[in-house]
């Protein structure tokens, strides 16, 4: 899954500063309803990632019966942590 893909097809654009309160909050529980809905491993750890980089990620005990799963998910919450600490130095 393509991130931009993904923000076009829950938000109608991938620039997220475009949108209203109102628009973002529909796409997040857009995708919360699909995250609980899917099946398919990948496409459900692609629709936490995104609601993790917009704050709205269940936890991760809740998200992923597979320990596997959530340790890559601590990997993704790790690495963008670390990204943004380059970031700001």
């Amino acid at each position: 899954m393509d991130l931009d893909d993904l923000l076009r097809r829950y938000f109608g654009t991938s620039d997220l500063s475009a949108i209203s309160p109102q628009v973002q909050a529909a796409g997040i529980e857009r995708i919360q309803v699909d995250f609980g809905l899917e099946r398919d491993r990948g496409k459900r750890f692609a629709l936490w990632t995104v609601l993790y980089l917009l704050g709205a990620a269940p936890d991760l005990d809740v998200a992923f019966e597979d320990a596997a799963e959530r340790e890559a998910a601590r990997n993704v919450m790790d690495l963008l942590a670390a990204a943004g600490e380059a970031g700001e130095g």
